[in-house]
């Protein structure tokens, strides 16, 4: 199974944002966290500056939306060209036609869990994401620790996943390490989003290689 590694550019140098997007030439997309100071207390930028991302990035955009009202916001996100784009289960009361819109579009739609957030309502509704996302902190800052007390969640989502046959990434994002993306990746997680081991590290395309590895190093077949 494929390991993806999606540098979040929450950690990186906003200041001399295409710079750093071209250290990270070698990730597989780039993570662009979107925040309202409304679902979470941070704010970051909005669509005109992903716009931008879009524009100069040498690799595709994940998009995450950490807002209020998807349902009106998401499909900007999606019409800019992002890659994917994932936005929270807990800011909307129909996720489905959320994801359903993203799609019309051309993006991949994802769905995303805060760690308090119950996984078993949304087990039977995968087949509508092309993207699961465990939040392994709290969402809102980076450079958190991570929370093991997730994995239970995401190893009911790899469950479910295999058993249906479906097409559907898993992803973490939090706290992800050379020590921790082990512990999600043998969770079962493909997709991993790493923001201050990479854009902290002198050579962050050594360092998303080395992720990706042991990611895959403990990644069993399923």
């Amino acid at each position: 199974m494929t390991a993806r590694i999606n540098p979040s550019i929450l950690a990186a140098d906003f200041v001399n944002m295409e710079r750093d997007l071209h250290r990270i030439a070698t990730a597989d997309l780039v993570h662009v966290d979107v925040m309202d100071n409304h679902f979470v207390p941070n704010l970051t930028f909005g669509p005109q500056m992903a716009g931008r991302i879009q524009d100069v990035s040498p690799i595709p955009l994940d998009v995450h939306l950490m807002i209020d009202n998807p349902e009106k916001w998401a499909p900007g996100y999606a019409e800019l060209g992002a890659y994917s784009v994932t936005f929270h289960a807990e800011s909307t009361t129909d996720p489905v036609s959320v994801a359903r819109r993203l799609r019309e579009i051309g993006a991949r739609a994802g769905l995303a869990l805060k760690p308090g957030t119950d996984v078993e309502p949304y087990l039977d509704l995968l087949a509508e994401f092309d993207q699961v996302l465990v939040m392994t902190v709290e969402p809102g800052f980076g450079g958190q620790s991570f929370m093991p007390e997730t994995m239970p969640k995401l190893r009911a989502l790899r469950e479910r996943v295999s058993q249906a046959g479906l097409d559907v990434w898993l992803q973490v994002d939090g706290g992800i390490s050379e020590k921790t993306i082990a512990i999600a990746a043998e969770a079962g997680a493909d997709t991993f989003v790493a923001g201050s081991s990479v854009f902290g590290a002198e050579n962050p395309a050594l360092a998303i290689d080395t992720l990706r590895r042991e990611a895959a190093a403990h990644t069993h077949t399923r």
